[in-house]
């Protein structure tokens, strides 16, 4: 999916196990496939996985996870990832990696779960995650403010061509350049809350994966997942539950569509779900008010 992306195979994460955790060399080692664009997956026994960094510029995502998911997940009520033992750089492979404990649970899409439910869940996750103490937290990488966005914007609704209606969008972030910015005190946010970034049981949200973006910040980052993962419905309780007031309400338009469109022509040919994902966000927000 990337340029600079490092070879990562069954063999590399063989290696890597045997000679740093050898406790669980004899373990079946299988690839997870999914939309993840940061990370390799590789599923480690039935109780495990092995998450690797697949660029250099996204590396120290993980180191990012690791400092601070202990210190989150005791304060949130869905689940989140769980660090079972770090590697290191070894055989070629240049970057930190890890282990986490398995989670079951389907990927998040529209109709695996009660709209209404999991738009309350989402609110309640976000909701405690702002409660968290930020004294030493990181600055969120995906706190910007919109006009330093526009001029990639642009270029991405061009890049784009007919898997967008670039009119629709083009007057859509018009329109959200106008808001306020953030003034308040920064808040915790996760940074990506998307639909694989969310496991499903039994039609509920159970838990919230990939915390590499995680950081402090403006609250809307977090309230793009009104758009990601949610309906009209849905989107009117989440924004009741969260009392998200108009300015906030339209950066976080705005940060969603900006986010999905840089997907959309990057990834068009080499992870077309990605892409599907991306697509739908814009069409819930140039459909939307």
């Amino acid at each position: 999916m990337h340029a600079d992306e490092v070879e990562i195979d069954a063999d590399v994460v063989r290696r890597l196990v045997l000679a740093q955790h050898p406790q669980w060399v004899d373990l079946e080692i299988e690839p997870v496939i999914s939309t993840g664009t940061v990370n390799a997956i590789w599923r480690l026994g039935s109780d495990m996985y092995v998450r690797l960094p697949r660029v250099k510029s996204w590396a120290g995502h993980l180191e990012n996870e690791l400092r601070w998911l202990p210190v989150l997940a005791a304060q949130l009520s869905l689940d989140v990832p769980k660090p079972i033992a770090v590697g290191q750089p070894q055989f070629g492979y240049p970057f930190q990696w890890a282990i986490f404990a398995w989670y079951e649970g389907e990927t998040f899409v529209p109709d695996r779960v009660d709209e209404r439910r999991a738009a309350a869940d989402l609110a309640q996750f976000i909701a405690e995650l702002r409660c968290v103490d930020t004294a030493g937290a990181p600055r969120s990488r995906r706190d910007r403010p919109l006009h330093t966005l526009d001029a990639e914007t642009h270029a991405a609704i061009r890049a784009a061509g007919e898997l967008i209606d670039a009119e629709a969008v083009a007057s859509a972030w018009d329109g959200v350049l106008r808001a306020p910015p953030w003034t308040g005190a920064p808040v915790w946010v996760h940074g990506d809350l998307l639909p694989p970034n969310a496991l499903v049981i039994d039609g509920r949200i159970s838990a919230i994966i990939d915390f590499g973006g995680v950081g402090v910040g403006d609250p809307a980052v977090d309230v793009i997942t009104a758009w990601s993962m949610l309906d009209a419905d849905g989107r009117a309780v989440f924004r009741t539950a969260l009392g998200i007031d108009d300015a906030t309400w339209a950066r976080a338009r705005g940060l969603a569509l900006h986010q999905a469109l840089m997907i959309i022509p990057y990834y068009v040919e080499t992870n077309p779900a990605f892409v599907s994902m991306a697509q739908r966000t814009v069409n819930q927000i140039t459909g939307s008010t």
